[in-house]
């Protein structure tokens, strides 16, 4: 389906972020891999997705925190892949706590990466898209992109601002061929989301396994977790000719949690 096309994904060394890549290599994508990590373990990675499916896989790194740094890094996507074809902004991290309590720098770090990362991989991306009038960008926000959850200020404003974002991305693009849509994920069973697992299950004294429904519980009426995977395949659709003409939206893969 994506043969031939040039496809960068940021935060892309593991979870959401290899799944999407591995789903857009298994369409025939040529790839830039992105984020930190064991070196021996990425390049494992690299070579694996070169050998499953015929592709081309480069990594680069970057401190995509810093504007800079961000806009060079898509800049070296470039020359790297001979052009860009779809975007994933996907790269993010967070902190949890009140309000009150909230750490300057937590909340300077997610906004950086989680929201400014986006705006800035955009930026760079966007004019080589509009001189072949084609592209995809796709956004990874949140199911915290759509409502709120207390103690994620940073994360909440963030996601909504990505939200925001794409909004605005796809207006001024409109017609041009380059489309910006997000994917809004509820629970997907991450590192980032287990580590709150863990956490729970120490404050309540539950196992892993019923911090894992309690959580799910409260949010998530499937009672199951999103897999990386079918936020991968969502992404190959949405850099597909069928969502053409799909743009500004939000996609929800959240088993019904923004339906309440």
């Amino acid at each position: 389906m994506l043969k031939g096309k040039k496809a960068v994904v940021t935060g892309s060394t593991s979870g959401i972020g290899l799944a999407i890549a591995r789903e857009l290599a298994r369409n025939g994508a040529d790839l830039i891999i992105n984020g930190f990590g064991d070196a021996q373990a990425i390049e494992q990675e690299r070579t694996g997705l070169e050998r499953e499916f015929g592709i081309k896989a480069t990594y680069l790194n970057a401190d995509m925190m810093q504007a800079d740094a961000a806009r060079a890094f898509i800049g070296e996507a470039i020359k790297a892949l001979g052009g860009i074809d779809i975007l994933v902004n996907n790269a993010g991290i967070q902190h949890v706590d009140l309000i009150e309590d909230f750490p300057i720098d937590k909340w300077n770090a997610i906004i950086a990466l989680n929201l400014s990362a986006v705006f800035h991989g955009t930026a760079a991306a966007l004019p080589s898209m509009k001189q072949q009038k084609w592209g995809r960008i796709i956004n990874i926000a949140s199911a915290h992109g759509l409502v709120a959850s207390v103690q994620k200020s940073a994360y909440v404003a963030a996601k909504h601002g990505v939200v925001g974002l794409t909004k605005v991305t796809a207006l001024e693009n409109a017609g041009l061929g380059v489309t910006c849509n997000a994917i809004c994920p509820g629970w997907v069973r991450t590192p980032l989301v287990e580590k709150q697992i863990q956490a729970m299950a120490k404050d309540k004294g539950l196992s892993v396994e019923d911090a894992a429904r309690e959580l799910l519980f409260e949010k998530q009426p499937s009672l199951e977790f999103v897999t990386p995977e079918q936020l991968g395949q969502a992404a190959v659709f949405l850099a597909s000719d069928a969502a053409a003409q799909m743009t500004g939206t939000t996609l929800s893969i959240d088993g019904g949690w923004t339906a309440r």
